[in-house]
C-alpha cells in the first residue's frame, strides 16, 4: 500500500517522463555525428569537439567525424547524402559556402539547395601582417604607408597565400582591387608553408588568420597592419581595420552547422536551441577565445541569409583573381 507521499513522488515522476520532449529523447536514444570535413587537430576540428561536449546534456552522444578532401567538398557532399533526419549534421565554412561554388566548376553538392542552415558556430579575423624585418626595411608602418609603397614602386611587392583560390589568396586580389596597387601573388600548398614564406622573408605581405598568426604578432615577427573585419578584433583593438582606408573592405574566417536538406524545420529549430546555449555559454566562450574565435550564434533564417550573402561577395572576388582548381 503506498503512503500519500509516495503517491505524490510517482505522480511527478510521472509527469515529468511525459513533459520530456520527444525530440530530446530521440536525440538521447541515438547518436548524433559531425561531420568535419578537415583533418583532426584543426581549429574547425577542435571548436566542433568542444561544442559535442558542450551537447551532450541535451542531445545525449555527440561524435565527430573527420572526412577531409577536396577543400572540404567530400565532407560536405557526404552531409548532402545523409538522412535527413536530425542525427547527421556538418560544418560549412567559407570554403564550402562561400568559395568552392565559383572555384570548381562542378560540385559534388549544392551548396544553397542540399543543406538547412542549423547555426553560424564562429568568425575568426583574418589581418593583414608583413614581415616585421621587411616591413622595417621598407619603412611601412601603416596600412597607408604599405599602399604608398606600392603605387610608388609598381610590382616590387609580392604576397603569398595557401594557394589558389584560398581566401588568402582572394583578399589579397580583393585589397589590390581596392587598393589601385599590384603584387605578384606566391601561392603555396597550405596556411602554414605559407606563413613560413612569409617569416623567412620571401614574401613581404600574407592576409592570415589572427588565431594562426597571433603568436607571431606578439612576438615581433609579424607586423600587423589591419584587421579584415568591419570592426577591430577584441583580441588585439590597437589594430585597426582595412575598412578604415579602404571602405566596404570585409572578409573574415567563418564556419557553422548545417543539417541535409528536408530534415523537418521542428528538427531543426531544437537542433539550434541546443547549439545556440552553448556557443552561448561561458565555458564555451571561454574556450573559443583561447582560439581567438568569437561565438556567432544565430537563427537558422540568419545563418542562411549569410551563406548567401557570403557566394555573391565570393562569387565577385573569384572573377577578380581568376582562380580555378578544375
Amino acid at each position: 500500500m503506498l503512503n500519500r507521499r509516495q503517491l505524490i513522488t510517482r505522480s511527478a515522476m510521472a509527469s515529468a517522463s511525459l513533459a520530456l520532449p520527444g525530440f530530446a529523447m530521440a536525440q538521447a536514444a541515438s547518436t548524433t555525428r559531425i561531420v568535419v570535413p578537415f583533418a583532426a587537430g584543426g581549429p574547425i576540428d577542435v571548436t566542433a569537439r568542444i561544442l559535442a561536449e558542450a551537447v551532450k546534456g541535451t542531445l545525449g552522444t555527440v561524435i565527430v567525424e573527420n572526412r577531409p578532401g577536396a577543400g572540404g567538398n567530400i565532407g560536405v557532399s557526404a552531409v548532402a547524402k545523409a538522412p535527413a533526419d536530425g542525427l547527421t549534421l556538418g560544418i560549412a565554412t567559407t570554403a564550402s559556402h562561400g568559395i568552392n561554388p565559383w572555384l570548381f566548376k562542378q560540385l559534388p553538392y549544392d551548396p544553397a539547395k542540399d543543406f538547412a542552415a542549423v547555426t553560424q558556430m564562429l568568425r575568426v579575423p583574418n589581418v593583414l601582417v608583413m614581415n616585421a624585418e621587411s616591413a622595417a626595411r621598407l619603412k611601412v608602418n601603416t596600412l597607408a604607408d604599405l599602399i604608398a609603397y606600392g603605387k610608388a614602386n609598381p610590382g616590387k611587392l609580392n604576397y603569398g597565400s595557401g594557394g589558389n583560390g584560398s581566401a588568402g589568396h582572394l583578399a589579397g586580389e580583393l585589397f589590390k582591387n581596392q587598393a589601385g596597387i599590384f603584387a605578384v601573388h606566391i601561392p603555396y600548398n597550405g596556411g602554414n608553408p605559407a606563413q613560413l614564406g612569409l617569416l623567412s622573408g620571401q614574401v613581404d605581405f600574407n592576409f592570415d588568420n589572427l588565431a594562426t598568426a597571433a603568436a607571431n604578432i606578439r612576438s615581433g615577427k609579424l607586423k600587423a597592419l589591419a584587421v579584415t573585419t568591419a570592426q577591430r578584433s577584441s583580441v588585439m583593438p590597437d589594430v585597426p581595420t582595412v575598412a578604415a582606408s579602404l571602405p566596404g573592405f570585409e572578409i573574415d574566417t567563418w564556419w557553422g552547422l548545417i543539417a541535409p536538406a528536408g530534415t523537418p524545420a521542428d528538427t531543426v529549430r531544437k537542433l539550434n536551441t541546443a547549439f545556440s546555449a552553448a556557443l552561448n555559454s561561458p565555458e564555451v566562450k571561454t574556450r573559443f577565445a583561447q582560439l581567438l574565435a568569437e561565438p556567432a550564434p544565430s537563427t537558422p533564417e540568419q545563418f542562411d541569409d549569410f551563406m548567401k550573402r557570403e557566394r555573391a561577395k565570393y562569387e565577385r572576388l573569384v572573377k577578380i583573381s581568376g582562380a580555378t582548381v578544375d
